[in-house]
């Protein structure tokens, strides 16, 4: 993934306000930036000037970015440029209609002076924003012992370059997840919500999730059903007067569902593998590819060990084939070995167990995650230091992480 810290931008836009907004931010991240509002003449420029990345208006006299974004692409000189087309059309067909022209990135005017320069740089890079707004398991566990690592339980979020918006788990960290959005003012938020399995430290945070509420957002909630209870049914049982104030009506949002099995599928753009794990109920993990990087979320999970009247070989060969290679590796590491003794069949895993396959499934980075809530931060950087003797007893070459609440990864 080749990155750009330093870009040279060229900018058409034919509105000089908005122009010079962007140069404003685009300088300010350290980009060279030059800009026209000459669309007419603007294809010559970019022949001579050979930037490293378009930001073109889509709606202009004489030349639109539509056209001038399918002749660059026409352009075998110009084949690498990265074009990114800015609008005032909030519309899905128009976004669409840009990356069938061969537009790499779309962003709605007016611009957010809070994101922009973070999504142009997300975009140049070709890089997902990996984001734990949660990492503990169970229960969240506020407190003097919780600060390092936080003590929000279940939210992971994937940003990709053309916007596509998945988030994994809705414990106690969406909330938090949902205020950030709201604070960035983002408007038309449209996303996925995937989630594990319906035990209450991963979806009972989902009626705080603030942006539910917006009319003009659009959500789907996917994930595996139990029996003959649907994802639909599931969240909105939670909801019912016994147990919450307001139900599923009060959603200002579009919210559709979706219910997985295990399964391969293609989600905007985005390849998505499912696989059933081992803990109580119906339990899915994910695997997600995109552009040649996989990221793997692997919770709730137990891997029994060798010694158990319950080890199953079989199962664990499977799940080490289904993370295979990943670039990431989010998963359930609630015990430590001496902790497991008393806790087996409780559908955790164990230390050991975890970095058995991170190695085995020969990923990149492992992320320990699910924290027990009893662990406090002391205890989390413990298991750390323990994982990562164990990775290198085994010689591996697998990169060791445990993100705190808050963290941001560049995949």
């Amino acid at each position: 993934m080749e990155e750009h810290n330093n870009a040279r931008i060229y900018i058409v836009d034919d509105d000089s306000l908005s122009a010079e907004v962007m140069v404003s931010l685009l300088k300010g991240s350290g980009h060279t930036v030059e800009s026209t509002s000459d669309a007419a003449s603007a294809f010559d420029q970019i022949l001579d000037s050979r930037p490293d990345c378009i930001i073109c208006e889509m709606m202009m006299p004489e030349v639109d970015g539509l056209n001038l974004c399918k002749r660059i692409r026409e352009t075998p000189d110009l084949a690498g440029m990265r074009f990114i087309m800015v609008s005032a059309k909030a519309y899905e067909f128009d976004q669409k209609r840009a990356f069938e022209f061969g537009a790499d990135g779309y962003i709605r005017k007016p611009l957010n002076t809070e994101t922009f320069a973070d999504l142009v740089n997300r975009i140049l890079d070709d890089h997902i924003d990996m984001k734990f707004w949660g990492v503990r398991g169970t229960l969240p566990v506020p407190g003097d012992q919780t600060l390092k690592y936080g003590g929000n339980t279940s939210c992971v979020t994937l940003e990709f370059p053309r916007e596509q918006f998945f988030i994994f788990d809705g414990g106690s960290g969406i909330k938090n997840l949902g205020d950030s959005l709201m604070a960035e003012k983002r408007s038309r938020i449209r996303a996925r919500i995937f989630i594990s399995h319906p035990h209450w430290d991963h979806i009972n945070a989902i009626p705080f999730f603030t942006p539910l509420y917006v009319p003009g957002n659009e959500f789907e909630i996917l994930g595996a059903n139990q029996g003959d209870t649907t994802m639909r049914e599931l969240i909105s049982a939670q909801m019912e007067g016994v147990y919450f104030p307001i139900t599923l009506s009060e959603f200002g949002s579009r919210v559709y569902f979706r219910d997985l099995e295990e399964e391969s599928l293609e989600i905007d753009g985005i390849g998505v593998e499912t696989k059933l794990l081992s803990h109580p109920g119906k339990c899915l993990g994910y695997r997600i590819n995109y552009n040649g990087r996989s990221i793997c979320y692997i919770t709730d999970n137990e891997m029994f060990k060798e010694t158990s009247e319950f080890y199953f070989p079989h199962y664990e060969r499977k799940l080490a084939d289904f993370c295979h290679g990943a670039d990431a590796l989010i998963t359930d590491t609630t015990y430590t070995d001496e902790e497991y003794e008393t806790k087996v069949g409780w559908g955790h895993s164990c230390i050991s167990k975890v970095v058995q396959l991170a190695d085995d499934a020969e990923v990149k980075t492992l992320y320990l995650f699910h924290h027990d809530p009893d662990q406090s931060d002391a205890d989390i950087d413990n298991k750390h230091e323990l994982a990562a003797k164990m990775l290198l007893e085994r010689k591996s070459s697998v990169k060791l992480k445990t993100p705190k609440e808050g963290d941001l990864f560049k995949i």
